[in-house]
C-alpha cells in the first residue's frame, strides 16, 4: 500500500507539473509547482519513513490529496483565488478521477499504518 500511495502522490504532483509545462502560469503556475514538490516529498516519505513518522506522512499525504481535490472542486464551482476552472480544461476530468482514487488509497494506507503494531 505504501508503494501504491507513493505512485498516487507522484501522479497528483506529475499532473500539476505537466500543466505548468503546458502553459499554466501566474499564481496558479506557482501553486502547481508547489503541489508537484509536495507530492514528490510526500511520496519519498511514504517509501522511506518508518514508525510514527510514517503515520504522520500518511496522514499528511491524505490531507494533501483531499485539499488538492477540494481546491479543484472549488475552482470548478465558485472559483478559488479569482480562478474559475472548466471541465474542458486540460486534464481536469482525469485529475478528478486520479485524486478521488488517491483519497481512497491513502485512506486505506493511513488506516493500515496507524493500526500496525508499534515497534518498541
Amino acid at each position: 500500500m505504501r508503494i501504491l500511495s507513493a505512485i498516487v502522490l507522484l501522479a497528483v504532483g506529475g499532473i500539476h507539473l505537466f500543466l505548468v509545462f503546458d502553459g499554466v502560469g501566474g499564481l496558479l503556475g506557482v501553486l502547481f509547482v508547489l503541489n508537484a514538490i509536495a507530492g514528490l516529498v510526500l511520496a519519498i516519505g511514504m517509501l522511506v519513513l518508518r514508525g510514527r513518522l510514517l503515520g504522520i506522512a500518511a496522514i499528511l499525504s491524505l490531507l494533501f490529496v483531499i485539499a488538492t481535490l477540494l481546491a479543484l472542486v472549488l475552482a470548478l464551482t465558485v472559483g478559488l483565488f479569482g480562478i474559475t476552472e472548466t471541465w474542458s480544461f486540460t486534464l481536469v476530468p482525469e485529475t478528478v478521477v486520479v485524486e478521488s482514487i488517491g483519497i481512497v488509497v491513502l485512506a486505506i494506507t493511513t488506516l493500515v499504518v496507524l493500526r500496525a503494531p508499534r515497534e518498541a
